[in-house]
């Protein structure tokens, strides 16, 4: 697996094919009054041998015609001969559908809402979050819908059977990989809570087998663990703090459950979490998100998202085409 540098889809493109190897040039001509038409292969050597057999037609005709019927039929088959030069050939093998993103979003618009975006979401993490950067092992590559009864998995069979509903209906007009329907579909649940819109290239290939296990940061690291962790993923200590502003959203109490902000910098700094009689933390938050506020340098990140929502959304949505690329095979020509 490897990653490359290609342009995102930032909005919808129409399917298109592109044919060029032209099987045939045809030419007409008048010789004795009478429309002579004449068809040879493609290229360039039969292409000059019909346009030089043609041109002696058509001097022999120009003494009958005229000096500006002579102009304009040279003119005619100068371009005869100039173009199979002038087009591009292509081989019809190789030319590639584009996808039209469009046609995604509106597919998972209609089983999204805002109560299941927080699981979506989390979708995505689990998903790509099996990255190796060593080996380029996991990544973002459908692998967890083979992966739902792991531990660290549990709930996201329901989030995986809403995409279905949705995948169901993109494939009748255009198929659609599990790799590129989720990171889409997260883009989506991020955007329709008031967050940032995200761009998201297409072409990512589904993975037939599962990732390794154990890939996936524990709840209960603390915060050099969790930067080791992130690390052999390719992200740095800003880009795990950014990443983890994502639990803004759903049921782990930090501001609304259904809107995408800041929220969750501020309640970091304003509180700690609080315990109950037994000394179990309540449920706001988890283990991890505590964590970051005891480590300076991830402090540091918390305050900056805390005081600066645009700097958070701009962050968040780089951050996220990185996670989402993370990891992924590409379809090619």
């Amino acid at each position: 697996m490897e990653l490359t540098n290609i342009t995102y889809l930032a909005s919808s493109s129409s399917s298109s094919f592109f044919y060029s190897n032209y099987s045939c040039c045809t030419c007409r001509g008048r010789r004795a009054g009478k429309l002579v038409k004449t068809v040879s292969a493609a290229g360039g050597r039969c292409a000059a041998d019909l346009a030089r057999s043609q041109l002696f037609e058509q001097e022999n005709e120009d003494t009958l015609s005229g000096p500006s019927s002579c102009h304009y039929r040279r003119r005619e088959f100068a371009s005869a001969i100039l173009l199979p030069f002038v087009l591009p050939h292509v081989d019809i093998s190789s030319a590639t559908e584009t996808y039209d993103i469009s046609i995604i979003r509106s597919g998972v618009r209609k089983v999204l809402t805002k109560v299941k975006a927080a699981g979506v979401l989390r979708l995505v993490f689990h998903d790509a979050g099996t990255f190796d950067v060593s080996n380029k092992s996991g990544g973002m590559n459908g692998s967890i819908i083979y992966e739902v009864d792991r531990p660290e998995n549990t709930g996201l069979n329901r989030s995986i059977k809403i995409l279905g509903k949705a995948k169901a209906g993109i494939d009748e007009i255009q198929k659609v990989s599990w790799a590129d329907l989720i990171a889409v579909a997260g883009a989506e649940a991020v955007a329709l809570c008031g967050g940032p819109e995200i761009p998201v290239r297409l072409g990512r290939l589904d993975s037939s087998t599962a990732d390794p296990a154990g890939k996936l940061p524990e709840e209960t690291l603390d915060a050099d663990a969790l930067k080791t962790a992130f690390s052999t993923k390719g992200f740095s200590t800003q880009e795990m703090v950014v990443l983890s502003g994502a639990h803004t959203i759903g049921g782990k109490g930090f501001g609304s459950p259904v809107i995408f902000d800041n929220s969750y910098f501020k309640v970091l700094l304003e509180k700690k979490p609080q315990t109950s009689s037994s000394g179990m933390e309540a449920m706001v938050g988890l283990r991890t998100d505590w964590s970051l506020t005891e480590d300076e340098e991830c402090l540091r990140w918390i305050r900056i998202y805390a005081e600066d929502q645009a700097r958070f959304f701009d962050d968040f949505r780089d951050t996220y085409i990185k996670l989402v690329d993370s990891g992924a095979m590409w379809r090619t020509a």
